[in-house]
């Protein structure tokens, strides 16, 4: 039996529709960070009615993918850098947590479905470059599979039920490049034969230091952008 999101159900009514594809939209960027929300021009785009249109926005601000304020309206939500690293400081306590977790309650098919994953990741040309290690989202993501093999569905919610998609929307955001992406995918490996040991303890330390190792690597990759845009302007004032 293969592991399912029980937050994710099978879009049945309009509003569902419409938040799927507005969520879609906004985490690839189609919908830019930041802009602001037209309720009129969206329910004549999906053709549908203002309170259905409602509906979908509210999930989407459940997800933090909009912030609506009282007398200004709703804005996708801006792609910050302070909001970038506080996102990843949650994602390790949490995902740390749920690996631990994931130890104690996969089965040993969940187990093998995702070591088969991780296979299939080894053939990707980009991985295999050492440029980038792109996941696509849900079954293919191997974040968003351990997550769920936590069975824990209070971290389940907080994570694939709100936080999810805003932080593919980062990733899309910032860029998936990285010169971590080989050292992530061994990191990965390290951590599901942790959980396929059943050693939770290591497990969540595996977890926590992977995603640590992101955040030092994103911090570093905006500082040394900082840099060279200061650089940039002192030569700018020179010429």
């Amino acid at each position: 039996m293969l592991l399912q999101n029980p937050t994710k159900q099978a879009a049945v009514t309009t509003a569902d529709k419409v938040f799927e594809q507005l969520q879609f939209a906004i985490v690839e960027g189609e919908m830019a960070a930041g802009s602001k929300i037209s309720e009129p021009e969206l329910a004549k785009h999906y053709q549908i009615s203002r309170s259905t249109l409602r509906e979908a926005l509210n999930r989407l601000e459940k997800c933090h993918l909009i912030e609506r304020k009282p007398n200004v309206g709703s804005r996708v939500v801006n792609c910050t850098i302070e909001g970038l690293l506080e996102l990843y400081i949650t994602r390790e306590a949490l995902e740390g947590m749920a690996c631990r977790q994931a130890a104690l309650n996969m089965t040993d098919e969940e187990i093998a479905h995702m070591q088969d994953m991780l296979t299939q990741h080894a053939g990707d040309k980009a991985l295999q470059d050492g440029v980038a290690y792109y996941q696509e989202k849900g079954d293919l993501d191997f974040h968003y599979k351990v997550i769920l093999g936590s069975h824990n569905k209070q971290l389940i919610e907080l994570i694939c039920g709100q936080l999810y998609h805003l932080i593919r929307m980062y990733r899309c955001q910032f860029g998936m490049n990285s010169p971590r992406a080989s050292r992530a995918f061994d990191e990965h490996s390290r951590i599901i034969q942790a959980i396929a040991d059943r050693d939770g303890e290591l497990a969540e330390m595996l977890m926590r230091r992977h995603i640590a190792a992101s955040r030092k690597n994103i911090e570093n990759k905006i500082a040394k952008e900082m840099a060279q845009k200061e650089q940039n302007k002192i030569q700018l004032i020179k010429s």
